[in-house]
This record gives C-alpha cells, structure tokens and sequence, in this order.
C-alpha cells in the first residue's frame, strides 16, 4: 500500500490526459487474447529471422576455411527471408491490438522515442533488401567472400539494433510518471529493464533458432546426405540441440535480472506464479535436451516434440506474464485517465447545453485560471499540499516578487527535501505571465 501510495503522488506530479472517449471494437478479455497470441506467433518469426541471421553469419565466416559451413550457410540462409515474411504479416494483429487496448500509452511512447521509432521502417527495408541480395548473390559473390559476407553482417546489425527500439518504446509505455522528463531515444533507453529485456529476446532467438535448425535440417524431404560429404546429420543436431540448450539456461540466468530490474509497480504474485510455472514446464525439456546430446547418436531426435512442446509452453507462459505486468503497472494510471476522460465528457456535455441555452451568458475565461487548471493543478491546490506546495503559500513568498515567480516558472527546480523536483512545464512568456499574475491575486 505504500508503495502504491508513493507511485500514485509521483504519477499526479504529471499531468492526466483524458483518453478518446470511443468503445472497444471487441470485448477486452477477446482483445488481451488477440494480443498475447498474436503476439507470440510474430516473436517466433522474429526469434527465427534473428537467429538465422546470426548462424548464417557464423556458418559463411567458418565456412572460409571449411566450405562444408559456407554450405550450411547458404541453407540456412534460404529460410531466413521467409521467416521475415512471416514476421511482417504475423506483426499486424498485435501492432493493432496494442494500439486499441493501449492507445494512450502507445503512441505517447512513440512521440517520445521520436526519429528513432520512425527509423524502424527505413532500417527494416535497408535489412530485408541487404538479406535478399545476399541470399541471390551466393554465386554471383563466390570470388568475393568478404562483400558477401559484409551484406549478411550488415544485415544482423540493423537486425540487433531494430530490438532495442522497440523494447525501449514498449517499456516507455509502462512509465507515464517520467513522460515530463523523457526527452528522446537515448534517455528511455536508460529507463530500467531495457537492456536484461534486450538480452532475454537475444537468447530466445539463439534458443528458438536451435529447435528449428534441429528440424527442418532433419526433415525427410530434406536430402541432407547429397548437399553435405563431411557434416553429418548427428553433428548439425546436436550443435543445434547444444545451441538450445546453452540459450536457455542462460534465460534462466537472466530471467531472474530482468524481474529484479521491473519496477516493483507491476509485480504481484500472480505474475510470480505465471513466470515460475513457465520456467518449471522447460527444465524436463533441458533435461532431454542434456540427455540426447550426451547420448546415443540414433536417440537424438527421441523426445523432440515433447521438447518443442514442454518449451513452447513456457514461451506461452512467459507472454501471459509480460502482459499481467503490463496490466497491473498501468492500472493505476489508466483509473486517473478514466476518471479524467469521465470529467471531460462531462464538461463537453455541459458546454454543449449551455450553448443551446439562449438564456445563458458566456463566460469570459480568466487565461490564467485556464493555464493553472491545465498545467498546475494536478499538483497544486489553492491551501492544500497535494504534491508542491498550495498556492497561499506561493503567494506568501513571491507577493511581492512577481518578477521571481515568474522566473521559477520558467525554469523550476528543487528548493525543499520534502517537495519533489518541479518538472519544466514548457509554457509561453504569455502564457507563464497569466498563471504568475492568477496566481498572486489568490489570497
């Protein structure tokens, strides 16, 4: 309760928007579902497309001295773009999802976050267009290994750098309380969680990418025996099986990081619970994955869809857990928009009464009362502390310093341990003279 109470004076030293005053096109509960689900569908693609392009790059580099990798490689790399299209189109449903159930919060984010977030479309196509030159130009660039490789080495770097935008976009959502005082990419990149988050997605994409290489290079349609003279099928499994194995336990090592890094808002024991459920369905997983790579050559592939089946239950876990998160550290927050939007349309309702009331004089609004109720309220009262201090006592003490109140408008900052810092409020002169002016004349 008391940690609620500290997060609820700090998100009032903001000030509530109202939301759009529009019903859901779909129950909530279908619409969570749609966003979870369609969620982790797009994040399997997007694990896939990353960690193809990764074992791609690793395979053509090895395969310079070895040309059974520069083999591998180009396999590897067939799948690689059709993963990505897969991306894209599974990425729709929960991109509109997340904008309905979260408008406010998402697109706030992505003002903040600014060019960056724009960059993500000029960055994907640059990424997808270098991918597809290096898949048609294998033969084209044999003589010339190193331009070849540079393409698919380009290609992983936007595709490692684009994460980092969109966690840092996303876990800006779940901040409406430093919205005031984040100003562009680089500083809600330095928000908490961001990087434990970047690292988990890196290694679920290594994990994922392992399970997929074990299968598709073991399917039967495949012939893996014509296309490879000294790779063997056992030695592709299990440095597949190995590379799963080494991502998850290292998402076990970092798992615990990136919960211990959350703000302590959105914790709760369901949360707990769902995670630790999760992680309890992947370690008989580990456990087979350890035994058929330790084993017999012909039992490798034995228990691999109860593998794929026991670790596609922990991802569904896992994205459950990411939402309730989501859900609980923005209910505070979303109560006061409710509660906002409520007196809004009730405003709106009584503007539009009065207009159609011949009888009723209009009201001269006082241009600085209006700037107070919209910038300063929220933490100011007329002889109340609420968050700063009431205004009888801003009077007390600039009643005859017009000149300095206005200045401390203009350019706040901390004067008293027991107030928290005054956040910049960007008014005008005008409009910093109007508030400066009502203020004083509230004795």
């Amino acid at each position: 309760m008391i940690l609620q109470h500290i997060f609820l004076q700090i998100l009032l030293q903001t000030p509530v928007p109202h939301d759009l005053p529009l019903p859901l096109p779909l129950p909530h509960g279908v619409l969570v579902f749609a966003l979870v689900f369609s969620f982790l569908l797009h994040i399997i693609f997007i694990n896939l497309m990353l960690g193809g392009s990764l074992l791609t790059l690793w395979s053509e580099i090895k395969g310079l001295k070895n040309p059974e990798y520069d083999k591998l490689a180009y396999e590897i790399a067939q799948t690689i773009t059709v993963n990505k299209s897969m991306a894209v189109v599974l990425g729709v449903a929960p991109l509109l999802t997340i904008n309905t159930l979260y408008t406010l919060y998402f697109y706030s984010a992505n003002a903040l976050t600014g060019l960056f977030w724009i960059a993500i479309i000029p960055l994907t196509t640059l990424a997808f267009l270098l991918t597809y030159a290096h898949k048609y130009s294998w033969n084209v660039l044999k003589d010339n290994k190193a331009l070849h490789i540079s393409m698919i080495a380009a290609s992983v770097a936007i595709f490692l750098f684009i994460p980092f935008i969109f966690l840092t976009n996303i876990n800006l959502m779940l901040f409406p309380e430093k919205w005031n005082t984040i100003s562009g990419f680089f500083e809600a990149l330095a928000l908490p969680n961001v990087f434990p988050r970047y690292l988990h997605f890196i290694f679920a994409s290594l994990g994922v990418t392992g399970l997929f290489i074990f299968w598709y290079f073991g399917r039967k349609s495949f012939a893996f025996e014509e296309k490879f003279q000294s790779l063997s099928l056992y030695e592709i499994r299990k440095k597949a099986y190995s590379l799963t194995f080494s991502a998850s336990v290292a998402q076990f090592l970092i798992g615990p990081i990136v919960l211990l890094t959350l703000p302590t808002k959105g914790i709760s024991w369901q949360l707990i619970l769902t995670i630790l459920t999760g992680a309890a369905f992947a370690i008989p997983a580990l456990c087979w994955i350890w035994k058929a790579i330790t084993g017999q050559a012909e039992k490798i592939a034995d228990n691999f869809w109860k593998v794929t089946l026991l670790l596609t239950t922990t991802v569904i876990f896992m994205g459950s857990g990411r939402h309730l998160y989501r859900a609980t550290a923005l209910e505070p927050h979303q109560k006061l928009v409710a509660k906002e939007t409520a007196k809004y349309q009730k405003e709106v309702q009584q503007a539009i009464k009065d207009a159609n009331n011949p009888n009723k004089k209009p009201v001269v609004a006082d241009a600085g009362e209006a700037v107070f109720t919209a910038k300063c309220s929220a933490c100011h009262a007329l002889d109340t502390k609420i968050v700063g201090p009431p205004v009888t006592e801003m009077v007390s003490i600039y009643e005859k310093d017009e000149k300095g109140l206005h200045d401390w408008i203009r350019k706040p900052g901390k004067k008293r341990t027991d107030y928290p810092q005054m956040p910049a409020l960007g008014l005008s002169e005008q409009e910093i003279k109007d508030v400066a002016t009502y203020i004083l004349k509230q004795k």
